[in-house]
């Protein structure tokens, strides 16, 4: 293993396992002067990327008619905490076309549930 990986291990942080198409809710850390607060953002994720400590992953959100994205990287210690909300069954990584479709056209499939076997 390379020193690199090794420090990197350190710096993870436990995140539930997301996938394109999933609604989530991330609750961020935001500084205002010296005071803090959580700010959530609930959005559609489009894409992840990378692996280990670099990851990240890219929420989508329609706001006043206005699409905003923001990336995260997933394990920032500004996170939180990440709320999976719905599943969306999807057939694509990146979700890049959802940027050119508007209202119902936008929407996706739920997935339906799987018993979890425990």
């Amino acid at each position: 293993m390379k020193a690199i990986e090794v420090v990197e291990r350190q710096q993870l942080t436990e995140k539930p396992p997301m996938k394109p198409g999933e609604t989530v809710r991330v609750h961020v850390k935001v500084r205002e002067g010296d005071k803090e607060r959580i700010q959530v953002f609930e959005g559609v994720v489009i894409g992840l990327r990378g692996g280990g400590a670099r990851a990240s992953f890219t929420v989508r959100k329609v706001s006043f008619g206005q699409g905003v994205e923001r990336i995260f990287p997933l394990h920032s210690p500004i996170i939180d905490k990440i709320e999976v909300l719905r599943a969306a069954r999807v057939r694509r990584a990146k979700l890049y076309y959802l940027r050119d479709l508007r209202g119902k056209a936008a929407r996706m499939r739920e997935r339906k549930k799987t018993p979890t076997t425990a």
